[in-house]
């Protein structure tokens, strides 16, 4: 999976709007949430298995591209 392929997207049919990983109802937020409580990502995996090691890989890849783009701005 390369860093250029949509990994999260987000569809006002789906949980109304919130972004999700693309293929399934797991909000990207749940990802930082469970990093941010020190949980390690193996366990966020295993909690949802719908979403891939690689995509959640990537889109914590693309998530700090683009915070890197817009700080330096």
């Amino acid at each position: 999976m390369t860093s250029d392929e949509r990994v999260i997207h987000s569809n006002p049919e789906i949980l109304g709007g919130t972004p999700v990983f693309v293929g399934t109802r797991v909000p990207f937020q749940a990802l930082l949430d469970y990093l941010e409580g020190g949980h390690p990502l193996a366990e966020f995996l295993d909690d949802f298995p719908s979403v891939s090691r690689e995509q959640a890989i990537a889109a914590l890849e693309q998530a700090k591209e683009l915070l890197v783009a817009h700080s330096a701005r």
